[in-house]
């Protein structure tokens, strides 16, 4: 009797556990849906750990274009940072998506048109936006790999046999037919069959893990389908064509596989009757064998697999620029045109808590001079980064922005390679080069951005190859935006390129910016005056400012007292 009302005390709390559990869970998912709602357009507060940098490019190595952003250039606007800005995406997919569009930008306008359906109709439709952001969540995180990495990983495993586990299968029921007619023997030989199957189920569960961790992934992809094209949008028929028929190629990678794929892993939802069926496929070996099985389709239906990792990404993508627009509050759509002219009307930067607009029309590129501090680079990065942004996700920070489709590179912020023995003059001479290189490819205009050309060599030199370098970098087929301090240039290139500068005031002992661009080339200069904010010694400063007074006067140096 003790043994019947222990057992009923262990299943009832049991029972209590598992409903505590489900409890749970449905009140975290009702606690998200409604922070979908109330934190829509809401400053992003998440913490990415450092594996992370590492697989969130996987999706578009694999479907880079003819013409991706170059990692100097990537490095130069620090769009790591920029795209953890606007990444309000739930899922794995979408997010190793989202990267894509910035690492790809678009060459033709067809493309961005059809975003800006997608991207408009989630905008409009907050019912159907935030249906979807939840299944996305059930997507959810892959964790520290992308799944590119492990399909990438499949060729090696081969084709794999389930006969060891066929024979752990038979080997368990000749026991149990053994405990029929000896149950002291059977009951022997099934508890040695259960431990062999037990230790040899974690040696093979080891080897496949990580690719039970993808196929759990596939399956989540597969799972929430039937749920997702419940609100297939008018605008996005052929994405669902197509995802309806890669589903159809995966049905036999479907079949039992909710039974051995929890849902708990890789970071999926889930809920606690997962845990009950571990005990299941230690002594059966189940998940082994559909794992084998599974293998198999995958590997004969990648670009299924492909095609729902596209859609899924695509489409989340659009609610997620969606979500950055109602963030960033005052953004504009971009116009695009054939001219080689570009037009930024009260532009700003994005990584700035309190940035000033500035606006500008060129159709020649721009030479920029001005003090130390005063705003050239973070202006070359503002309007760089606005194209970027107008060629991927259909998105500037401005008030106005027209362009045309420019290939978009810099050379900005480089450093000695000391690994490699190059000097700071070296790496940025291979930097302009590879600039050079994509001009003279003719076939798209090419838009560039150059901070301090040639900063790594003397002043002679630096003014007369200066002058050369831009002079090509600025032609019928390119378009430059130079900040430097070489005020000599201003006068050798006028005729190519348009003279704007910034300026500094000196009050109170103190100098301040307003980062606003004037037309014009620079007439003020600083560096001296910041010695002296600094505390150096009044010789010094005297001194040196009788030196360059000399200098722009004579165009000579007087020698040293």
């Amino acid at each position: 009797m003790e043994y019947v009302i222990f057992a009923a005390a262990l299943l009832g709390i049991l029972i209590l556990l598992f409903l505590k559990g489900l409890y749970d869970y449905r009140q975290e998912q009702k606690r998200f849906r409604k922070r979908l709602h109330t934190d829509y357009g809401k400053k992003l507060e998440r913490e990415y750990r450092p594996e992370w940098f590492t697989h969130i490019c996987r999706y578009s190595d694999k479907h880079a274009g003819e013409f991706p952003i170059d990692e100097i250039t990537w490095c130069d606007l620090n769009m790591d940072e920029v795209f953890k800005q606007m990444n309000y995406t739930y899922s794995s997919a979408g997010e190793e998506y989202l990267y894509y569009l910035l690492r790809n930008p678009q060459l033709e306008e067809t493309y961005l048109v059809h975003m800006e359906e997608v991207i408009r109709y989630f905008d409009t439709h907050m019912e159907e936006r935030e249906e979807l952001q939840f299944i996305f969540s059930k997507l959810g995180k892959i964790g520290k790999f992308s799944i590119y990495d492990y399909l990438d990983y499949l060729d090696d495993l081969g084709e794999r046999s389930n006969r060891k586990h066929y024979l752990a299968l038979l080997l368990m029921l000749i026991s149990i037919g053994i405990m029929v007619v000896n149950f002291s023997v059977g009951i022997l030989a099934l508890l040695a069959v259960v431990i062999y199957n037990n230790v040899t189920y974690f040696g093979m569960k080891k080897e496949i893990e990580p690719y039970i961790t993808s196929f759990a992934y596939i399956f989540r992809l597969l799972n929430i389908y039937p749920e997702f094209k419940k609100h297939r949008a008018e605008c996005l028929g052929e994405e669902f064509e197509e995802m309806e028929l890669a589903f159809r190629q995966m049905d036999r990678f479907q079949r039992g596989s909710g039974i051995v794929m929890s849902g708990t892993r890789a970071g999926g939802s889930g809920s606690p009757l997962d845990m009950l069926m571990d005990f299941f496929r230690m002594g059966f070996h189940i998940d082994l064998i559909k794992f084998n099985q599974m293998l198999g389709e995958v590997r004969r239906h990648l670009d299924a697999v492909d095609t729902f990792l596209t859609h899924y990404g695509y489409i989340e993508s659009c609610i997620a620029i969606g979500e950055y627009r109602a963030y960033l509050g005052d953004f504009c759509v971009p116009s695009f045109h054939e001219e080689r002219r570009i037009r930024m009307v009260d532009g700003y930067h994005p990584m700035l808590t309190d940035p000033v607009r500035n606006t500008f029309e060129t159709r020649k590129g721009m030479l920029i001079t001005g003090s130390n501090a005063s705003g050239k680079s973070t202006f070359l990065k503002t309007v760089a980064i606005n194209a970027l942004l107008a060629q991927s996700i259909h998105t500037c920070l401005a008030g106005e922005f027209e362009t045309c489709f420019f290939r978009i590179c810099s050379s900005m912020s480089l450093k000695d390679d000391v690994l490699h023995g190059e000097s700071y003059y070296m790496v940025e001479i291979k930097s302009i080069k590879r600039i050079l290189d994509l001009i003279a490819h003719k076939e798209y205009r090419v838009l560039c951005f150059v901070d301090e050309v040639l900063r790594g060599t003397n002043t002679v030199e630096r003014i007369a190859a200066s002058s050369q370098i831009l002079k090509s970098l600025n032609s019928e087929n390119s378009m430059c935006f130079v900040a430097t301090h070489d005020i000599e240039l201003t006068s050798l290139l006028e005729d190519r390129y348009e003279n704007y500068h910034f300026r500094e005031e000196v009050t109170d002992g103190d100098v301040t910016f307003s980062y606003q661009l004037l037309p014009g080339k620079a007439t003020t200069r600083n560096a001296i005056r910041l010695l002296s904010i600094m505390g150096y010694q009044e010789n010094i400063i005297q001194k040196a400012e009788q030196m360059a007074l000399e200098f722009v006067r004579n165009s000579h140096w007087q020698m040293l007292d």
